[in-house]
Formats: structure tokens, sequence, C-alpha cells
């Protein structure tokens, strides 16, 4: 990608996009072109998506090794595309100041990419096993979380070339996700609990035990009180992770979503007030819980595959899903 004039020049890669439908009379809630929109361009599963903090860009990655980033208004084309991973991407996550894409994959590598630029700026590597994800702090010093087939979750700060902090978890790990203050990792994978390591001393301060199947995705609410975690036992639990919570820390069960034979990590998302969640599901649906009730407001059809990732937008009513049928999902949910 090249910067010219201000503005993002895509190149390479011919993307395509199709309007899903457009009925008219229908009330809008968004300025999406269409209250559907579908992306296609990718040549194989994709396995994750993330909007960017202003919500402007939607950045896509999976099986094709290339991470994608779309416009998510007007015409919704695809602006660029970085190359480099030699492995399929696993996550794909923005930096909270929307300048920097983290990614991780096969390769055993976490990239760290300059959105402007359009150019991987980083490499880090010391994993041994996959890379199943990463994620980065919220504020304050950039730290980056990443979660292995290795058994390790490491912790990078990218500013110091080969230094990590190295956790040691008994097996894979297929999740990760900082807490609030970046004091704290939360992780999981196939011994089902949710570890709580605290960064200070390098261990495991908590567990969070409930799932009885593997724990797939993650995700902390925008106020940091509230885990919400996906699991191969066909449900979401929303744990209290606040200090000096209640001992039972599990406060929600939410169910309806399913995981299937394909054994995909399915993740799962907090909208940013924290009044609806939703998470992939191998039944081909998109779904959405309002917190509350625990009641599913939305099955959302559509795809023609495994529903791997789903992301709120930052500021509008708008659902973004990526799929194994290779293309990506926007639309439009009442305001």
């Amino acid at each position: 990608m090249k910067r010219k004039g201000g503005e993002l020049m895509a190149y390479g890669l011919e993307r395509s996009i199709k309007r899903a439908y457009d009925p008219s009379g229908v009330k809008r809630t968004s300025n999406l072109m269409s209250p559907i929109v579908a992306l296609e361009g990718h040549g194989s599963d994709v396995f994750g998506c993330a909007f960017h903090p202003e919500g402007k860009y939607l950045a896509s990655a999976g099986v094709d090794r290339q991470v994608l980033l779309w416009n998510v208004y007007g015409e919704c084309e695809n602006i660029s595309s970085f190359s480099g991973h030699s492995g399929a991407v696993m996550d794909v996550k923005f930096s909270t100041d929307g300048n920097t894409i983290f990614t991780c994959a096969t390769d055993m590598t976490v990239a760290l990419w300059d959105v402007m630029a359009g150019q991987r700026i980083k490499k880090l590597k010391g994993h041994t096993g996959y890379v199943n994800s990463v994620h980065p702090t919220r504020r304050g010093t950039l730290l980056v979380a990443s979660g292995s087939d290795d058994c390790s979750i490491k912790v990078w700060d990218p500013r110091k070339k080969g230094k990590c902090t190295n956790l040691v978890n008994p097996y894979q790990v297929l999740t990760v996700c900082f807490n609030d203050t970046a004091e704290q990792v939360f992780s999981s994978g196939l011994d089902n609990e949710i570890k709580i390591w605290d960064l200070r001393s390098n261990s495991v301060v908590n567990r969070l035990r409930g799932h009885t199947d593997t724990v797939t995705g993650m995700s902390l609410s925008t106020d940091g009180s509230y885990l919400l975690t996906n699991s191969m036992d066909n449900t979401l639990r929303i744990w209290d992770v606040r200090p000096y919570a209640p001992p039972e820390r599990c406060v929600k069960i939410l169910s309806g979503h399913q995981h299937n034979f394909e054994k995909n990590l399915l993740r799962c998302t907090w909208s940013a007030d924290g009044s609806k969640v939703s998470a992939g599901s191998g039944d081909r649906f998109v779904y959405v819980w309002d917190t509350t009730t625990r009641r599913i407001m939305y099955k959302l059809p559509g795809h023609n595959g495994s529903v791997n990732d789903v992301q709120f937008h930052p500021t509008e009513p708008i659902i973004a899903s990526a799929s194994s049928d290779k293309t990506l999902y926007l639309g439009e949910l009442e305001d």
C-alpha cells in the first residue's frame, strides 16, 4: 500500500464487493451503503476480523496468509493487502490508536503492521508452535500477548528486540487477553479453565472453572469489568474479573450457538456499550445475545461456512462476521 497525498492507495490484488440486498422503504440504522454487505476477496477460510477504533476500516485475515484492509463505508473496497506470513493467520487486532495491526500465524510468529505505510514493522519470533491468539494492551505502554500450541503465553515489549516474558502453561493456549490495566493476562485453551496471570509475579493468581470443553475465544468488556468466553461445550460465559469480586465469578451462561466437527477457534465479542455479545458458530449463523436477559436477539443467516469471528462496530449498530466460506459480512442491527 502506498501513501500519496495523504490517501491510502491499494495495489496488487483486485477485490470485489456485492450488495446482498437493499430493500426499498426499510428504515436504515447506520451509514453502510446497504443494510447487508458481503466482502469477497480472500482465497480461503477467514479466521479473524477487527474494526479500526474509529470504525472506518475493517481488517481481516485467514488461511490465505493475507491481511486485507477494507473501507467500511462507501463501496467497501479493499484498500490494501499485507503479505509476509508464511502460514495461516489465526488472529488479527488493531492497536488502540488505530495505527498498528497485530497478527499471529501458524508460522510461529507475531507480526506488527503499520496501517498507513502498508508494511510489516516488527516480526516477533520465539514460539515453537502455532500461534493461535494475539492481544495488545489497551492503554499505557504497548505490550503484546500471544498464546501458542507450544503451551506458552508470551508477553512482548515491541520496543525491546528479542525480549519477552514467558508464561508456561500445561496445555496448548488457544486464546489470550489483557485485563484493562495490563497488569494481568487471561488465557485458556485445551484445559477448559481460564487462568489469570499476574505480570508482576508471572504466576497464576486465579482460575475460573465452569466450562466443560476447550475454550476457543475470549473478549474483555469495554469497561474492563467482565470477561466473555466461548467454549466447545456450546456455551458462552460471562465472568466478573473485577478485583475483590465474589468467589463465584461466573455471572451469566448463554447458549444457542454450536461448535462442530471442524473444531475451529470460534471467537466472541462485546458491543461497545456492553448490552450485547456475539460469538462465532459452526452452524453458519451469527448469534447476538442481550446480556441482561440472556435472550438471543438475532440469529443471522447468510454464510455458507462456519462463522469464525464476529466484531461489533465501535460507534454504529453494525456487526461484522468472518467465515470459512471465504467471505465477510457487514450487517446493520436495529438501533
